[in-house]
């Protein structure tokens, strides 16, 4: 009954509170480290715009991590990628605060999902709760900060979220004491010339810094349609790291001709992220050229289509003044700022004829002697032209550089002469002839198997070959060995690898009884922590089964022993 009134009243708190924006300076920092930044809101990254903010932990796993507000944890997530260990937390202003990559939760929050995972016997798991079935104070510790799932280095990700919407809000806007004194950095200026064909390459403008806060350039003589891009990262006074920025701008003669602001974005964006950058650039340089024009049809959810698109008409006999603001969260602001002298455009285009046109607006079928290769309609962002053949037994995609939308369906029909082995160790792999070392050429493409067909819907430019993956996965004690005793001992750690296609699933026993082993892709560990399970006998059986992406298995036993308490 007490619980029961404690969830009502807890419910009634969220409907009275008052909203996100009126309470934005009351929450707790989640760490109680001075907070510096690897990584902000909005970000541009290689597959989607950084959702939170990355807290550097000092190259260390284990701060204390705190809730940002009172709230109600709504779902507790166990991962070996993505978030890896993570919160989610509702709170009564309406939004859900996310912490990511954490090392292990608070004992009340550990214990709960431990039991969750022993009841499903899996590692991998997620918890979606009731309101107000696990509550937490403000500033009560939640968990410590680690190095889980996706994650490159220990740090914590944090993520503040509307709730409704379930749409990601900029977490600077707590207030978090973040010092913050540097101007954005402007490394490179480009335009780009739009014609019949589209884009040209880019060209660089060089620039000058006049000062902390001016970069100029030449005047230009320029005819047609124009846009710019541009290279730049931002800095916080307490790091190092190069970040993103808040805000960009870009205005001609004073009038805004592009915009936009990372106050909140939505999920969907991410996958959209490689139509606002030089892709070809990336593709080709490795380099992030960041557009201030939009030249695709995207729509994002801070870049409407409604908005201007960032191109401009420079024509004969009139002079046009260029400004660029780019602008981090503390409003520090950087100028660059050049004068354009319009002239008569003379086009020498000619309208490029596409040998292999895959248009966006149509799905597409592509049928040989093995292979099968569905593409859907939207896949790409604009028409390309695409070759693709079958060479043998190799279906060869041509690599192109502009951004993809979605991944193809590639279907390969498995030999009829293979026995029933054979066919269990077959796999579908990429070939990369340019790769340098020669074992990283052939790499494992997550295939499925129906019938006589060996099936991908995730294929991209590249030689597609069918392989054999008859390697079983390795499996090696870490720190113990067959009949010794591990009285002394927290954990039991196993190393388990494969070579190719890599772990699928493993299940671990002691004295017949499920264990949970908590595994970590990072360095291939495989760790039951003793406490989990009080044992009423000394001898402890312990038994470990592993198999990898295409079904090879491998086993391991041991027995140890441990003093009872």
């Amino acid at each position: 009954m007490a619980q029961r009134i404690k969830q009502l009243l807890f419910i009634s708190l969220f409907a009275i509170l008052p909203p996100f924006i009126q309470a934005q300076n009351e929450a707790t920092p989640p760490l109680d480290i001075p907070l510096k930044l690897s990584g902000t809101f909005g970000e541009f990254r290689p597959t989607h715009f950084h959702a939170g903010l990355d807290i550097k932990t000092q190259g260390k796993q284990g701060f204390k991590v705190s809730s940002i507000k009172a709230g109600s944890i709504r779902r507790i997530r166990v991962a070996t990628t993505g978030y890896g260990k993570c919160l989610y937390i509702q709170h009564a202003d309406g939004t859900t605060s996310v912490y990511a990559h954490l090392k292990k939760f608070a004992p009340k929050i550990e214990s709960f999902i431990k039991a969750y995972q022993y009841e499903q016997e899996t590692f991998v798991t997620q918890k979606f709760l009731k309101l107000g079935e696990i509550t937490v104070e403000q500033g009560e510790i939640i968990g410590y900060s680690g190095n889980t799932g996706g994650s490159l280095g220990p740090h914590l990700h944090f993520e503040i979220r509307d709730t409704k919407e379930e749409t990601p809000l900029n977490p600077l806007q707590l207030g978090f004491e973040i010092p913050d004194s540097i101007r954005p950095i402007v490394q490179e200026l480009y335009r780009y010339k739009k014609d019949i064909n589209g884009l040209s390459a880019k060209t660089q403008i060089p620039l000058e810094r006049v000062n902390d806060s001016v970069y100029q350039a030449d005047i230009l003589r320029l005819g047609g349609t124009h846009a710019f891009g541009i290279r730049l990262f931002d800095r916080q006074d307490l790091s190092y790291n190069r970040n993103g920025i808040y805000k960009a701008t870009v205005k001609v003669n004073g009038s805004k001709m592009f915009s936009y602001t990372f106050d909140k974005i939505d999920f969907r964006d991410g996958k959209k992220i490689d139509a606002l950058i030089d892709y070809i650039s990336y593709h080709e340089e490795r380099i992030r050229v960041q557009k201030l024009f939009r030249d695709l049809d995207v729509d994002y959810s801070f870049l409407p289509k409604t908005a201007p698109n960032g191109f401009i008409e420079f024509t004969e006999g009139r002079a046009y003044q260029i400004e660029i603001i780019v602008e981090d969260y503390a409003h520090n602001k950087t100028y660059v700022s050049f004068y354009v002298e319009g002239k008569t455009d003379f086009p020498l285009a000619e309208k490029v004829t596409m040998q292999n046109p895959i248009y966006p607006d149509k799905d597409y079928l592509f049928a040989f002697d093995q292979h099968e290769l569905y593409i859907p309609k939207n896949a790409f962002y604009q028409t390309i032209d695409l070759k693709i053949e079958e060479k043998k037994d190799t279906l060869v995609i041509a690599k192109i550089a502009l951004p993809q939308r979605k991944g193809f369906e590639l279907n390969v029909a498995i030999p009829e002469a293979l026995d029933s082995l054979q066919r269990q160790q077959l796999s579908l792999a990429i070939y990369d002839p340019e790769e340098e070392k020669e074992e990283k050429k052939l790499r494992y493409v997550w295939t499925a198997k129906k019938d006589s067909i060996l099936q991908t819907k995730y294929a991209y430019p590249g030689q597609y070959i069918l392989t054999k993956d008859s390697l079983a996965p390795t499996i090696k004690p870490l720190n113990f060995k067959d009949q010794q005793w591990m009285s002394n001992y927290k954990f039991l750690e196993i190393v388990v690898d494969d070579e190719f296609s890599g772990i699928k699933s493993y299940r671990a026993t002691m004295n017949g009884q499920w264990i949970l082993m908590e595994h970590e892709p990072k360095d291939n560990t495989l760790i039951y922590d003793f406490s989990d399970i009080e044992f009423d006998q000394a001898q402890l059986d312990f038994e470990l089964e592993v198999e990898d992406q295409v079904g090879n298995q491998s086993g391991f036993k041991a027995t140890i022993f441990r003093k009872q308490r």
